[in-house]
């Protein structure tokens, strides 16, 4: 689904939780800082009227009241203001009901065991899976998040979904490798590689996709974070992606954060059903060199996809000015000869940004847009 507009806003992901969401998620009685928080974010967002009684209960600290289901709901509420009232096209609710990408979609599969915590990029933990039997499918999951969402959302709703390719390269692959006969070398690992992966697609995945989109989805981000780790396995990423959304009809875009995108080439392109690649560029892009010149890859191999834009650092608080950033924008024009190709977004997921530094980051990426629009004249 295209924006009736020129280089449309978008979120990647995640944005932190308020601290009164994580405290009720405790059972502790929200601080007063906590209160003061949800005070100034209600005055700012208005994601709940001054007169719901959840609200209410939750300034008494009457946490059992709310419930953890009304919490997670008034949490999915705030997400989604806070980034429609940035200002963005394209939103969801900052992954409100999601610990992190890896362990849940696991838990909604058979044919895994969870073993010990292992740490993500910051001070998150998750449960890593090992492949212990035929990968499948105990019900699609994110359906009740995006059932809620669509009743409630004012703007075009975007659906992240971890990828298979994440899912296998973060699990022990125990099952499949044992599957493969003699030496457990490089090509035997590769094997199983693959056919896990193929089947988290096909079992998983792609179930997944469907119901949503029966459900009405038409956009949904496919998360391939392992993608730039392993740069030799390029090919297996596209066969997972293109498993995963065989024979279904929607917008699907793949997000793949901090990379060489270089090495990536030209396999990435034979992703079938990917109409947008979302990538990082800010984190890159410095006075001395120019963070947009993997845009060339696209004319050089003449694809004319969408390109969904990193304008601005997710891992830094420094606040990029909105010029800044219309003129990345129009810088990344000028190399794909296109502006309507070109989709406006954040490096990656900003949940490791505090909500006061996140939200003067997406304010200022809309103006920024704004500002490229008016520079272009449309």
């Amino acid at each position: 689904m295209s924006s009736p507009r020129l280089f449309p806003t978008q979120e990647v992901g995640s944005i932190a939780k308020p601290r009164w969401l994580l405290q009720g998620l405790k059972g502790q009685a929200p601080t007063p800082e906590a209160l003061q928080e949800l005070k100034r974010w209600r005055e700012r967002t208005s994601f709940v009227p001054e007169h719901d009684p959840r609200l209410k209960k939750l300034e008494k600290g009457e946490i059992e009241e709310v419930g953890a289901h009304g919490l997670r709901d008034l949490g999915a509420l705030f997400g989604l203001r806070y980034l429609e009232t940035a200002g963005l096209d394209l939103v969801y609710d900052g992954e409100a009901r999601r610990v992190e990408m890896y362990e849940f979609p696991i838990r909604q599969m058979t044919g895994f065991e969870l073993s010990g915590h292992v740490r993500s990029f910051d001070n998150k933990y998750y449960l890593k899976g090992a492949s212990v039997g035929p990968v499948g499918l105990v019900a699609p999951y994110h359906l009740d998040e995006y059932e809620f969402l669509r009743k409630e959302a004012r703007r075009q709703l975007k659906v992240p979904v971890t990828g298979a390719y994440t899912l296998a390269d973060w699990s022990w692959n125990e099952y499949y490798l044992g599957k493969q006969k003699g030496w457990k070398g490089r090509k035997a690992r590769r094997a199983a590689q693959r056919e896990l992966l193929v089947d988290i697609a096909r079992h998983a995945i792609r179930p997944t996709l469907k119901a949503l989109i029966d459900r009405g989805a038409s956009v949904l981000q496919i998360d391939e974070p392992a993608a730039g780790t392993h740069p030799d396995e390029a090919e297996l990423v596209v066969e997972a992606f293109n498993e995963s959304t065989e024979g279904l009809d929607a917008k699907f875009v793949m997000h793949i954060c901090f990379s060489d995108y270089r090495c990536l080439f030209p396999a990435l392109l034979e992703a079938k059903r990917c109409r947008q690649f979302l990538w990082e560029f800010a984190n890159r892009d410095t006075p001395e060199k120019d963070g947009y010149r993997d845009l060339e890859l696209f004319m050089e191999f003449q694809d004319d996809r969408e390109i969904g834009l990193g304008v601005t650092d997710i891992h830094r608080d420094v606040l990029e000015s909105p010029e800044l950033i219309r003129d990345r924008i129009l810088r990344a024009s000028k190399i794909l000869g296109d502006p309507s190709r070109i989709y406006v977004n954040p490096d990656c997921g900003l949940r490791t940004r505090s909500l006061d530094v996140a939200w003067e980051k997406l304010t200022r990426m809309v103006r920024g847009a704004d500002l490229a629009r008016a520079a272009i004249g449309k």
